[in-house]
């Protein structure tokens, strides 16, 4: 059973591990708001939202017995939370076309990312420098804000806001990059 209202993440853990009900509707309760607000970015329909992150959460508690306390908890269900989104979204379209890379773009080609899946994106990614990369991850992926990011990798925000353009448009050249090499394959 739960004991006091103020335990560590190891034990909040290991008491959802435990299957303690309380244990793991506080750990639900804590993490839930930034959950919800990164579907919404998503999503308009709080309905759907709300079945995503449901589903995360059950992917969470499913997976919390593998959870090695060598990252971020928060994180570590951040991405969980995310692969339902990605695969909520992959079950309506196909492709990725809600990973906005910049709304103000002109659009090249019709559209390079009608003829990317999830994957391929995410694989492009790796290519980005690391610092920009993990900017990138953290703002465009998990929905931190730049002045969450600033505080988390001890940069300014003006840096977090650089490194996230830097990515979008390193992104967006290998993007076209990826679409030209598939045309001419093709």
């Amino acid at each position: 059973m739960l004991k006091k209202k103020d335990l560590s993440e190891k034990e909040l853990v290991e008491a959802c591990v435990a299957n303690d009900r309380r244990a793991q509707e506080k750990l639900f309760r804590k993490f839930f708001p930034g959950m919800m607000r990164m579907c919404m970015r998503y999503t308009d329909d709080k309905g759907i939202a709300m079945e995503i992150v449901n589903t995360g959460f059950l992917r969470v508690f499913k997976k919390l017995h593998t959870f090695s306390f060598s990252g971020s908890l928060e994180g570590w269900i951040r991405r969980l939370v995310f692969h339902s989104l990605s695969d909520h979204f992959k079950k309506q379209t196909k492709s990725v076309h809600f990973l906005s890379l910049e709304d103000r773009d002109a659009p090249h080609e019709s559209s390079a990312l009608d003829h990317l899946f999830w994957e391929d994106i995410i694989k492009l990614v790796d290519f980005l420098p690391a610092a920009s990369k993990e900017v990138f991850w953290l703002y465009a992926i998990e929905g931190y804000s730049h002045a969450e990011i600033a505080e988390r990798a001890n940069i300014s925000v003006g840096t977090s806001k650089w490194h996230l353009s830097n990515a979008r448009s390193k992104l967006k050249t290998l993007i076209l990059q990826t679409n030209n090499n598939r045309n001419y394959a093709g």
